[in-house]
């Protein structure tokens, strides 16, 4: 069975199982991709041997960007693999994800097309519910019922939730309205090992906005037994925790995750170019008018500088950060060529570092540059990116500034915030990585007390290397 708990060759006990609930299934997204890199590494130096399971919709990709991790393929069951991944010693992680990703996630793609179509042809016969895009079924929380039961028994929780030792569902912003598959998915999971006895823990979470009356009682039901929930702000998430009544020791908060990654890969002197990205979609509305007026502040802005203008591409999904920042670069000269579809979050991290500001309706892109000590203008049309950038000002304490793109004068607001925000960006760089520091040193604190949920012999494996209150070295 693939389910059963083995024995460790070494102690004699079961071996350790840590199951991490990914954001971002299809890993479309660098952001998130950031994120689960820092919590592989963590869990690989503090509990070695342990197999680290992530869920996913794109298995064979995940070992392209992950080569230590196993894919636990949702769509699929959910199940441990049957035979463990030998990490880095593959061909995939030997050639990189910029290179093997595009064959991975074709195969995926292939794999994935039988039950795409299958489950299309349940659709229209009218055997189960609705489907998200990928094509997997959803849950429906309207009356108030929630199946609970593993994927192999008729439910949508993954077989793996099973065995595991530890379930944390790692960083992002998906518990919110607009995301209400993945917060009804996540909360199944988290409801099912809470049920079973299963520790289970959240980290670097940006919770909300958060108003349906249905999501509002189906997380009020299950995030206050959750033994751990840390978020990465301080000013929305915290109130809304308490209101569902989860008890204040169980809330911490650290800041997003990937803010060890960014740190990581900033360089010694501040860059000289302007880095820009546009999101446009559903729940990041910008119309076509404000995204050609974007275009011409930010070129104008670089050519006055004389600046190279950096494209720097988040989310691949659709390709829609794509689409919509490339354009703003049309004309210019100093335009830098992207990164390409496969490119790892690290790398996407390093090209935010060779500039001065970032202009950006990404989030993650406002993360990787302010822990670099990098300054941000922020972009946005909604509570949702409002909420964002508000998270990350109060996190950093300077260098943020927001503009909303659907009031009078934006244009003139975005030119303004580049130009202050550009002769700031030295005196702004130290407090920045300051508080950058203080992130990582308190997402640490909360790996070491989720470490500490597990078995006691997980917690004893502790390496010498790896004291919390150190930040990582320079430069990785």
């Amino acid at each position: 069975m693939a389910n059963r708990v083995p024995r460790s060759a070494d102690v004699g006990r079961p071996e350790i199982r840590v199951l991490l609930e990914n954001g971002e299934y299809w890993l479309n997204n660098k952001g998130d991709l950031a994120i689960l890199d820092v919590m592989v590494r963590r869990f690989a130096e503090r509990c070695p041997g342990a197999r680290i399971g992530v869920l996913t919709s794109a298995p064979a990709l995940l070992r392209a960007y992950e080569p230590g991790a196993d894919p636990v393929c949702y769509q699929r069951g959910g199940d441990w693999s049957r035979r463990r991944w030998s990490g880095h010693s593959g061909v995939t992680s030997r050639l990189g994800p910029e290179i093997a990703g595009a064959p991975m996630n074709g195969w995926d793609a292939a794999v994935a097309l039988p039950g795409k179509i299958a489950a299309r042809v349940r659709r229209i016969a009218g055997r189960v519910g609705d489907t998200d895009s990928s094509g997997s079924e959803t849950t429906s929380t309207t009356t108030g019922s929630v199946p609970l039961a593993l994927r192999r028994d008729g439910g949508h929780v993954p077989n793996a939730a099973a065995t595991a030792s530890v379930v944390v569902a790692i960083g992002g912003g998906y518990l919110t309205d607009v995301d209400r598959f993945q917060t009804e998915r996540t909360l199944n999971l988290l409801e099912y090992a809470i049920g079973r006895g299963v520790p289970t823990a959240m980290t670097g979470q940006g919770i909300g906005p958060l108003t349906e009356p249905d999501l509002l009682e189906r997380a009020g039901r299950v995030l206050p037994r959750v033994d751990l929930i840390a978020l990465r702000e301080g000013v929305q998430g915290p109130e809304l925790l308490r209101s569902l009544g989860v008890p204040p020791d169980r809330i911490v908060v650290t800041g997003d995750d990937a803010v060890e990654l960014g740190y990581s890969t900033r360089r010694r002197q501040l860059g000289t170019d302007i880095g820009v990205c546009i999101r446009v979609a559903e729940y990041s509305p910008v119309g076509a008018a404000m995204q050609e007026a974007v275009g011409r502040v930010v070129r104008g802005a670089a050519a006055e500088f004389g600046a190279g203008l950096v494209p720097l591409i988040v989310s691949e999904h659709d390709a829609e950060d794509r689409r919509s920042t490339m354009p703003l670069l049309e004309g210019y000269a100093g335009a830098v060529a992207p990164l390409g579809r496969y490119a790892s979050a690290r790398a996407l991290s390093r090209q935010v570092g060779r500039c001065r500001i970032i202009v950006t309706g990404a989030y993650h892109v406002a993360v990787f540059a302010l822990s670099q000590g990098i300054s941000v203008v922020g972009l946005s049309t909604t509570r949702y990116y409002d909420d964002k950038f508000a998270g990350l000002a109060s996190m950093f304490g300077t260098g943020v500034q927001l503009v909303r793109l659907d009031r009078t004068g934006a244009e003139d607001r975005v030119r303004e915030a580049i130009h202050e925000l550009w002769a700031g960006a030295p005196a702004s760089r130290p407090e920045l990585l300051g508080r950058a520091e203080d992130q990582i040193r308190a997402g640490r604190a909360v790996f070491d007390r989720i470490v500490g949920l597990m078995d006691a012999d997980a917690t004893a494996r502790r390496g010498p290397d790896t004291d919390p209150s150190l930040p990582p070295t320079f430069p990785r």
